[in-house]
């Protein structure tokens, strides 16, 4: 995606250098990378991302560095197995790859991109698949041009993930959340423990009761509310809130036994059966940055409708289609 590579294009550009982009913008079968994967290219020779997870990196850095040294941008189809011997195994990717590759946009497009993403808004972002390429920006989809052939991605600000508590727990699950696009909030009630030290990964961290921040903060069912402090004093208060509001996911750390008790002290209140606890999925690791991974990946699987089992013992497509979040 563009804004994966986004703060690779900014830093080459404050040192005067020019960027080349590959995007992938057509496909005529299945592959490793959606469409919009981008990697981006410097005159310095530096370059990330990918197209295609592998497959021909190699040949479309050529044709970057190519469009670098001066040869005219392109839109241009590549093949994995174009180049290989009839005797050489096919690769993993079989379908035709359009990609198109071109400058980065410089001027006001650059601009308008690099506040959006350090804002976290809304953004459509275009470019035209015939030359000169063009690229066009607009809050949304239907400000864009409509009568001309584009390739356009549209950003919307990543979800809410709230963690309850400013616990080692949560400093590791948003050191994990905040790279996938999540804006995180801490909430704590003890001085002591919400400060910006706690969680520095985190958006921001609030010294607050969390009953009292979840009733006034706009969580939609896209968010997520994670209860992590382990103290019932703060907890209980958290999941009533959290519950009575509209957060697509609500979870509670705890062993089984403590979250019996749990729902026994928290018996008769509305929404308890949407409660997730012990909060996350069955990955059998014991370390913080496990049980961090194993709630977020929950958190993940609940908001795609996904089960979270093993792809291998799954049908279907692998990925859910949507709008992109906005990475941090």
């Amino acid at each position: 995606m563009l804004a994966e590579v986004w703060p690779f294009v900014e830093r080459r550009y404050a040192a005067g250098q020019r960027v080349v982009l590959a995007r992938l913008v057509r496909r005529t079968g299945p592959g490793s990378r959606p469409l919009g994967a981008t990697m981006a290219v410097a005159a310095d020779g530096g370059w990330v991302g990918s197209v295609s997870g592998g497959c021909v990196e190699g040949a479309l850095l050529a044709e970057a560095r190519a469009v670098l040294d001066g040869a005219r941008p392109r839109l241009t189809a590549v093949t994995p197995a174009a180049e290989l011997m009839p005797w050489e195994a096919a690769p993993a990717c079989v379908a035709e790859l359009g990609v198109l590759i071109a400058p980065a946009p410089t001027g006001a497009v650059y601009a308008t991109i690099g506040a959006a993403l350090a804002a976290r808004r809304p953004l459509a972002v275009a470019v035209a698949l015939r030359e000169p390429f063009d690229w066009s920006v607009a809050a949304s989809r239907d400000g864009l041009p409509a009568d001309e052939e584009c390739f356009v991605e549209q950003w919307r600000p990543g979800p809410l993930l709230v963690l309850v508590g400013a616990t080692d727990l949560a400093a590791a699950v948003a050191a994990l959340a905040v790279p996938m696009g999540y804006r995180v909030t801490v909430v704590d009630p003890r001085p002591a423990y919400a400060c910006r030290e706690r969680a520095p990964a985190a958006d921001e961290v609030v010294c607050d009761w969390p009953d009292r921040w979840l009733s006034a903060a706009p969580v939609g069912p896209r968010d997520a509310v994670l209860v992590l402090t382990h103290d019932p004093r703060i907890d209980d208060r958290a999941i009533r809130a959290a519950l009575s509001g509209r957060a697509g996911h609500v979870g509670v750390l705890g062993s089984r036994e403590t979250h019996d008790r749990r729902l026994a002290r928290l018996g008769g209140l509305a929404g308890l059966d949407r409660l997730a606890g012990p909060a996350g999925l069955d990955l059998g690791g014991d370390s913080l940055a496990e049980t961090a991974l194993s709630m977020l990946a929950e958190v993940v699987a609940v908001a795609n409708r996904r089960t979270g089992g093993r792809l291998r013992d799954a049908y279907g497509p692998i990925r859910v289609g949507g709008a992109l979040p906005v990475p941090g």
